[in-house]
This record gives C-alpha cells, structure tokens and sequence, in this order.
C-alpha cells in the first residue's frame, strides 16, 4: 500500500496527540507540520529520533506538497479557516472538537469536504472511552428498555487552570466553554439516545472567576495544571478580558422524543462526567468516566447504592483512558481502507448546533432555540461513508 504521508497543524499541545501515527515500518510518517512555537519541532524530533518533518510557517505553503492527510489541532477559531482550506486542497482532515464555533462554520466544512470529495473525520475521542462503550452495549442490548431521558453532570476542578488564563477565556475564540467542553458530552448524548436535538434552551452565568485576579495584558497566559491553584477567588494571574460562563446548563428535546439536560461548572474541587441514561425498563449510570471507572445498571427497584449490575473497566494505557489511540487507528483505517468510524460529521455539526444556540439562548432571555436543518442530500452522503451515491 502507498505510503500515508502526514502534516501536521499544531505540532505541539493537542498536536501531540498525532504523533503516534509516525510509524514508516507500517506505512504512515509525519513530513510535515505548521507550528508557531518552534520550540514544538524540538520536541517532536526528540521523541522522535527518526522523524524527518519539514518546518512550515505558513501551513498553505505545506497543503501545495504531496501529503495525504492533515491532522488540525489548532485553536478552535481556527478550525473552520484551517479545514476548509485542507480539505479544497484534497487532503483528508483530523479534526479535534468542537467542528467551529459557529454553526455556519461547521456547515461550511461539510460543504467543502462534500464539495471536494476529501475525508473529513471529527476528533471526538469520547466515542472510544471504555466507559462510554459499555453503556452504549447496555443500552443497545435493550437491559433497560427504550431510552425517554438522560442527562449529564460535568465537574471541571481545572477550569480555573485551563479555561481562565488564555484565549479561551473570551467568546471571539470559543464562542463559550458550554460548546467548547460540552461538545463532547452533547455527542456522547446524541450517540447513545440515539437522536440529535432539534430544540434547546439555556442558562449560564460568569459568577466566580469575574472576581479573581488578572494579569496584564502584556503578560502571556499560562493555562498549566497546578495543584496550589485552589480555592478560586484566592487566586490571580488570570486573562484580562473574560466573558465566558464559568457554569453552563442546557435543557434539550431530541428529535426522536426524548429529552436530555446538560450542566458544567468551571470551579468545582473534584473532576469527572456523570452521566445517566434511563429507559423503559431501568437505568445506566457510570461512576468514573476514565481509568478503573465502573457502569452500574438497575433493572429492579431498590436504593441507588445497591444497582443490580455493577462493571468493573479496567485502566487502559495511552491518553484519554486509552481513547486517544483507537481514535487515531480509526481515522487511519478510515483514509486508508473506507473503515466505518464512531464518529460522525453530521453528529459533531450537531453537538456545536446544541452548544451555540445553548449559548444563544442564555444570552438571550433563555428562550428556546430551534436547530437548522441539514438537507437530505448532505445527511445521505456522509451517512453513506462520505461517498457519492
């Protein structure tokens, strides 16, 4: 088989992530790469010893090269510019969550890659969580019935460490930390309640991290985990300009009759995703989203600490709970062989829709707003493997 030549936008943080494709025993090497950060380059070719990756400072200098695929792991205002030009230019794209940070950004991205033929696959790794697998079984086994509702509570201990010091502290970037965390957690929604929201209404508030101290604009942030970084309101150092919600909440209507809530706080002292998932016949709940994480099922009535079914995941090695290397052999296997992946396009286009117009609607009064509609002919064609009938 050719050899799968790879450039990379966004060497370092996020980008990192892709460096595991570099493997020429097996086909796949990384060429290429943009970063802003030299010192990213350095990095990778330590890690790296055998890379032999071409430096670009403008990354459409390196989509006129023969490379066949592109990882983007830019900022997220970046990614609608970025993707659009990749795919036009016939690569096959990586994209990491949220799609864009408007809706029209992420329709723009499917019609570039409908338009041009060119692969688009959607980084959404929760889809490959352990955790997030096996309530998917329980729910498609039918232990508890058919799923009427669900909803998800996501602590964020380090919101004041990742969210409040740098860019993603302003809407102009994000948009809001309820599309740029809750993307996940929406698809993950969408996936496994089978059906996408059609209508959302929202609430949100900037309450606590408005009063903490800023640095000056002059001086760069700095989003690193620090475990002296508590409580907030002690804390200092943060962006000068913040106008983001530092607690979101969503309410969703399906459109195949159920219904879903979302909540997300930035300044919580503890970290994980709850979910929950009741049917007809019982519930599933995790305890733990990652490592040795559990899944509890109650098919029977009884108290919440005795559930009827209790799995026990074991600890995965790799990124993410381990989701971050299925994900990545996915999108591999998707460019090279036409694999059926987890993730979805149209489902990422709809986890932003639910976050945008959540955004939208807490900003407005909270009132309701109702998704756009995709038409018929782009549904079929990325829900036929991105092949034109």
């Amino acid at each position: 088989m050719k050899k799968l030549k790879i450039g990379l936008i966004g060497v370092g943080g996020r980008g990192r992530h892709a460096w595991q494709t570099h493997n020429p025993e097996e086909g796949c090497e990384i060429v290429a790469g943009f970063d802003p950060k030299p010192e990213s380059f350095d990095k990778i070719r330590e890690e790296l010893p055998n890379i032999k990756i071409k430096e670009y400072s403008d990354y459409r200098e390196m989509l006129k090269t023969d490379i066949d695929a592109v990882f983007i792991s830019s900022p997220d205002f970046c990614h609608e510019e970025q993707a659009v030009a990749c795919l036009e230019a016939g690569k096959a794209v990586y994209l990491e969550k949220p799609m864009a940070i408007s809706l029209e950004g992420c329709d723009r991205i499917l019609k570039a890659a409908m338009d041009s033929g060119s692969k688009l696959f959607l980084g959404h790794n929760m889809r490959h969580f352990p955790v997030i697998l096996k309530m998917k079984e329980v729910i498609d086994s039918g232990l508890i019935g058919e799923i009427r509702a669900g909803w998800c509570r996501h602590f964020i201990n380090y919101g004041g460490d990742a969210y409040f010091r740098d860019w993603h502290s302003e809407q102009r970037y994000t948009n809001g930390l309820l599309l740029q965390k809750g993307a996940h957690d929406i698809d993950v929604m969408h996936w496994l309640m089978g059906g996408y929201t059609k209508s959302v209404v929202g609430m949100g508030m900037l309450s606590v991290y408005d009063k903490c101290g800023r640095r000056s604009p002059e001086t760069p942030g700095c989003a690193k985990w620090d475990s002296n970084h508590w409580p907030p309101l002690s804390l200092t150092g943060f962006s000068p300009i913040i106008d983001v919600e530092d607690h979101n909440m969503i309410m969703m209507q399906l459109d195949n009759g159920t219904q879903a809530s979302y909540v997300q706080c930035h300044y919580t002292p503890d970290a994980e995703r709850n979910y929950t998932f009741i049917g007809t016949r019982g519930r599933v709940e995790n305890i733990g989203d990652h490592g040795k994480a559990e899944v509890h099922v109650w098919t029977q009535r009884g108290p919440r600490e005795t559930p009827d079914i209790v799995y026990y995941l074991k600890e995965m090695a790799g990124g993410h709970g381990g989701s971050d290397i299925g994900i990545v052999q996915s999108f591999l296997n998707f460019v090279r062989y036409g694999t059926k992946t987890n993730t979805s396009p149209i489902a990422a286009r709809n986890s932003v829709a639910a976050g945008v117009l959540g955004h939208q609607s807490m900003r407005t009064g909270c009132n309701r707003c109702d998704v756009p509609q995709l038409s018929q002919d782009m549904i079929n064609y990325f829900e036929n493997g991105q092949k034109k009938k």
